[in-house]
C-alpha cells in the first residue's frame, strides 16, 4: 500500500518537473500524476538497460530524476505524434 503512494508522491513531483521542463503542458493533476509514473517507469528500465543503475529506495534523488527524464521523453514523444498527425 506505502509503495503505491509513494509512486503517486514521486510521481506527481517528477510529472510537474517535467510539465515545467517541457513549457506549455496543460492537463490535470491526475494526469500529472499519471505522466510521472509512466515517467519513472520508463526511466527506471532505461535506467537499469543503459547504465546499469537500479534503485531500490523510491524517495531518492535517482528516482525522482529518473521519472523525470521518462516523462520528458514521454512528452516529447507525444509532442512528435501530435505534429506528425496535424
Amino acid at each position: 500500500m506505502w509503495t503505491i503512494i509513494a509512486y503517486v508522491i514521486v510521481g506527481l513531483v517528477g510529472g510537474s518537473i517535467a510539465k515545467s521542463l517541457m513549457g506549455k503542458e496543460k492537463g490535470t493533476w491526475v494526469s500529472t500524476i499519471t505522466l510521472g509514473i509512466v515517467g519513472a517507469l520508463l526511466g527506471g528500465w532505461l535506467g537499469g538497460l543503459l547504465f546499469n543503475v537500479h534503485y531500490y529506495n523510491i524517495f531518492s534523488i535517482k528516482g525522482v530524476l529518473f521519472s523525470v527524464v521518462g516523462a520528458v521523453l514521454v512528452l516529447a514523444i507525444q509532442g512528435w505524434m501530435a505534429k506528425r498527425k496535424a
